[in-house]
């Protein structure tokens, strides 16, 4: 049935009972029959707007709408690719107005406005159009730039801010024969092709330029000619337009050439036009001779009322400033941008030894969640493929030893962090590590489910080679610490948080420590039964009950006192093997049939695991180091109250195992500085304001990204400039110049004596760069 809908013509019509339907029924009606499942629309126009629009309830199909009568204005306007529209006559303004694809056929004249700010798609005109026609028209380079085919000519200010593509005037039987572009075309233009066959009576120099037509565009323009002269039923008209010397091809002029064009300053036209022509002090120049210098309605330097500030790198994008590591993350993606992937990749070891470990698999991702993207529901730039490539990023070349050295009792991911980042810095770092393995939770806690153990291995044995000094199973006692102390410049604590959490019920002793669990799986050395229990609803319960699914459990139920705290992919594991969450539970005993609860109900259990959390072992720490609530406490950089001794990771604050590692990175350039003799320096940048940065640039449609070059496309930059032009080219003074410096880099400098302080550039700024303050001559 539904095949046969698709297949057979479906009238429609724009009256009912001898009335005009109003535009807006008739369109409900349109829509309703495409949701029904036809695809060959029979429509009866008696001016209603914007038929053939925005049709995207039929999916991928391809849905034909052939007009009657008389369209109104916007046929096709928001045009899905999936659409074609034919107007079996003329059509009204404003044809293909934003067309997102749409294919639309005009079989006689069309109107004012045609194809204004089309992005995709073609507009074919079977005869003249008229004013403003190709206006705003805008072209995303992963598709196919729009297009624009009059068989006539144009009318006035045709190409208006044009900023991409292409417009083909074929100039047969025009509106005026001396005459096919019309008045004043090309203003604004900034991007885009315009081929036309016929005589012209000028365009803006200013902002396009006659260019010669190409061998390559000379074949496009013949072979596409043909589709176009098919399309309005004219091809015999074809050996008629086939003569090569008889067209002409205009293009967009660039930012630079529109920045060397001379411009004449107000002073220059008082002294060359205005004094030159009326005399010294003009009409009245007999009567005094006071300063009469003209002050413009459009004022320029100390009489700006704001003034443009370029701020590149001033703040720092929300992925940045979000990352515990600190990784500036839209950097890597500029220099995938340039093509220059290996230096991306490398570029996460300065920040984090474990860039494909944490950031390609384990993170979840705070950078991703902080993405500006998401405020306009796109989704975010995928970070974990440049954090997965990462896993072949080279070992540095390390400095020469400075003779300092640093004990680092911890080998987990914050004391490997903190070592790795004081090797980098040229200091001797010592490992000692009570496991038999570096890795700390990474090795022997995550599952084996959440990444590749090929992965964690390769970058433990990129690091064993810049770390060659680890001493493992060291279970270290006070008086060992003390003698540390001696041997060492610094001794950092990083051991982690060992000891569990109990609840003091009845029947504890029934309790398997989470990590206590997750190891041992991990070894295969657990077995479950049928039911789990899982006392504890955060990302760690979570790797419990996707364990325990391994494991053969069949019914896993986690239970916690208030709203789970787990998120990201560890619940969703979680919930994807089947995992039941309740709460508020609270626990009274733990019994031979499972978990007693302070209702009285019993959730029936062969396995009961606790997941509230682990403290730190500090029995080995001296008297020096003061403890708070089971933690070290430290300042903002780090240090204990023993200024010889540092702490990171669990053992001063639970977290992520990016809190752990950006704190190793802080801690390590605290040391570094102190050995150099310099004041501690902060790293902390305040995040840009995400309304700065402008979304519009990118295509809502695209949610996926397949490989990293797409994924550095779609990346705003926010906060740190794209060398876009757009600044320049939309400026409408030429008052912005790139100056580039000898180092490859480059500076946005404003000229005062041009910019008038209108805003152009911080509101068309895809990046946020631009910022417009008050203007203070004195400050």
């Amino acid at each position: 049935m539904q095949q046969t809908m698709a297949r057979e013509s479906y009238w429609i019509s724009g009256k009912e009972q001898g009335r005009r339907l109003e535009s807006r029924i008739l369109e409900e009606r349109i829509q309703k029959a495409v949701a029904r499942g036809h695809r060959i629309l029979e429509v009866e126009a008696f001016g209603q707007h914007g038929i053939g629009g925005r049709l995207w309830k039929a999916g991928d199909d391809r849905v034909l709408v052939k007009v009657h009568g008389s369209p109104g204005q916007r046929v096709g306007a928001m045009g899905f690719p999936n659409t074609t529209v034919e107007i079996l006559g003329p059509a009204s303004d404003d044809v293909g107005w934003l067309n997102a694809g749409a294919e639309i056929v005009v079989h006689g004249h069309a109107g004012n406005g045609v194809a204004n700010a089309m992005a995709q798609g073609r507009i074919y005109v079977a005869g003249n159009i008229g004013a403003r026609g190709m206006t705003m028209t805008k072209h995303n380079p992963r598709f196919d730039p729009p297009e624009l085919w009059v068989l006539g000519s144009v009318g006035d200010y045709f190409a208006e801010f044009m900023a991409g593509g292409v417009a083909v005037i074929c100039g047969h039987q025009p509106q005026d024969p001396n005459n096919v572009l019309g008045y004043r075309p090309c203003v604004g233009m900034v991007g885009g092709q315009i081929f036309f066959r016929g005589p012209h009576g000028g365009f803006s120099q200013a902002d396009a330029k006659l260019v010669p037509l190409s061998d390559e565009d000379w074949h496009w323009l013949v072979k596409n000619l043909q589709v176009f002269l098919e399309k309005i039923g004219k091809p015999e008209l074809f050996q008629r337009f086939a003569d090569r010397k008889e067209w002409q091809l205009l293009a967009a002029r660039s930012p630079q050439e529109k920045a060397a064009a001379p411009r004449r300053s107000m002073s220059a036209f008082r002294a060359e036009v205005w004094d030159k022509e009326l005399g010294q002090g003009g009409l009245i120049g007999d009567l005094t001779d006071l300063d009469r210098s003209p002050i413009p309605l459009i004022v320029t330097g100390d009489l700006r009322r704001y003034v443009p500030v370029w701020e590149n790198q001033k703040y720092a994008p929300p992925c940045q400033a979000s990352c515990p590591t600190g990784i500036p993350v839209h950097e890597r993606w500029r220099l995938v941008r340039e093509g220059r992937v290996d230096e991306a990749v490398d570029m996460a070891l300065a920040y984090t030894p474990f860039p494909a470990t944490v950031c390609g698999y384990l993170c979840p991702n705070l950078c991703m969640e902080a993405c500006t993207r998401q405020s306009l529901k796109m989704p975010a730039v995928d970070v974990t493929q440049l954090g997965k490539a990462s896993l072949k990023a080279k070992l540095p070349e390390l400095p020469p030893l400075s003779g300092k050295k640093i004990a680092v009792i911890g080998g987990g991911p914050a004391g490997l962090s903190i070592a790795w980042q004081l090797r980098r810095m040229g200091h001797e770092a010592v490992i000692y590590d009570r496991n038999p393995m570096l890795g700390g939770k990474i090795t022997d806690a995550i599952p084996g489910t959440r990444i590749p153990r090929e992965v964690v291995e390769a970058e433990l044995e990129r690091l064993r080679k810049a770390l060659p000094h680890v001493h493992l199973q060291q279970d270290l006692q006070r008086e060992d610490v003390e003698r540390l102390k001696g041997d060492y410049d610094f001794i950092v604590v990083a051991a982690g948080a060992q000891k569990p959490r109990v609840l003091p019920v009845p029947g504890k002793e029934r309790l398997i420590p989470a990590l206590d669990f997750l190891r041992k799986s991990k070894k295969g050395q657990i077995q479950v039964g049928r039911q789990v229990v899982v006392i504890g609803a955060g990302n760690v319960g979570c790797d419990v009950a996707t364990e325990a699914h391994r494991l053969g459990a069949e019914k896993i139920t986690l239970i916690d006192i208030q709203e789970p705290a787990s998120f990201g992919k560890e619940r969703e594991a979680a919930q994807a093997v089947g995992a039941i969450f309740r709460w508020p539970c609270f626990t009274k005993a733990v019994t031979e049939e499972g978990v007693e609860l302070t209702t009285g109900e019993v959730i029936p259990a062969d396995t009961v695991v606790i997941s509230i959390g682990d403290q730190p072992d500090l029995d080995f720490l001296p008297d020096t180091v003061e403890t708070e609530r089971g933690f070290i406490r430290v300042d903002e950089n780090f240090q204990t109250t023993d200024p010889q001794i540092f702490a990171v990771g669990d053992a001063v604050r639970l977290g992520l195992l990016t809190d752990a590692i950006g704190a190793g990175r802080r801690a390590a350039q605290v040391m570094d500085d102190i050995l150099n003799g310099r004041r501690p320096r902060g790293d902390a940048t305040t995040m840009i304001d995400k309304s700065r940065v402008k979304l519009e640039y990118f295509d809502p449609r695209l949610m996926a990204f397949d490989g990293l070059d797409q994924c550095g496309e779609a990346c705003a930059s926010c906060g740190s400039c794209r060398d876009c032009g757009i600044c320049v080219e939309i400026c409408p003074q030429a008052a912005i110049r790139r100056v580039g410096e000898d180092n490859g880099s480059f500076q946005l400098v404003v000229d005062p004596d041009r910019c008038i302080g209108c805003g152009f550039c911080a509101g068309a700024c895809p990046c946020g760069i631009w910022n417009l303050v008050e203007n203070d001559p004195l400050g």
